[in-house]
C-alpha cells in the first residue's frame, strides 16, 4: 500500500504563489508517474499536471506558463509551484501517483484565491 500526504494549500490573493508539495511512502515498487489534479465544486476533477517516470512533464492548457511541476531526486515527493493565480484555479488539488501499475489518490489540499 502507498500513501500520498499533500500540504500546502491554503488562500491566495490573485496574482499570488503557492506552493504545494506530495510526499508518498509505503511499498513503492516503480515509479510511473506522479502529478496533480484538481476539483472545483460542481466540477469533475480533471489533470491540472504530471511527470512521468522518464522525466517528461505533461500540462493542462489552462495552467501551462504558470504552473511548473517538479519532484525530488528519489521520485516520489512532487511539487506543484502554482504562480499568477486566477480567480479560476480555486479548487481541491489532488496528488496521484502511479506506482507499479498501480494509481492512489491523496486526501487533497484546498487552494483558494481570493482578494
Amino acid at each position: 500500500q502507498v500513501q500520498l500526504v499533500e500540504s500546502g494549500g491554503g488562500l491566495v490573493q490573485p496574482g499570488g504563489s503557492l506552493r504545494l508539495s506530495c510526499a508518498a511512502s509505503g511499498r513503492i515498487s516503480s515509479v510511473n508517474a506522479m502529478g496533480w489534479y484538481r476539483q472545483a465544486p460542481g466540477k469533475q476533477r480533471g489533470l491540472v499536471a504530471e511527470i512521468f517516470g522518464g522525466g517528461e512533464r505533461n500540462y493542462a492548457g489552462s495552467v501551462k506558463g504558470r504552473f511548473a511541476i517538479s519532484r525530488d531526486n528519489t521520485k516520489t515527493a512532487v511539487y506543484l509551484q502554482m504562480n499568477s493565480l486566477k480567480p479560476e484555479d480555486p479548487a481541491v488539488y489532488y496528488c496521484n501517483g502511479v506506482f507499479g501499475g498501480r494509481g492512489y489518490w491523496g486526501q487533497g489540499t484546498q487552494v483558494t484565491v481570493s482578494s
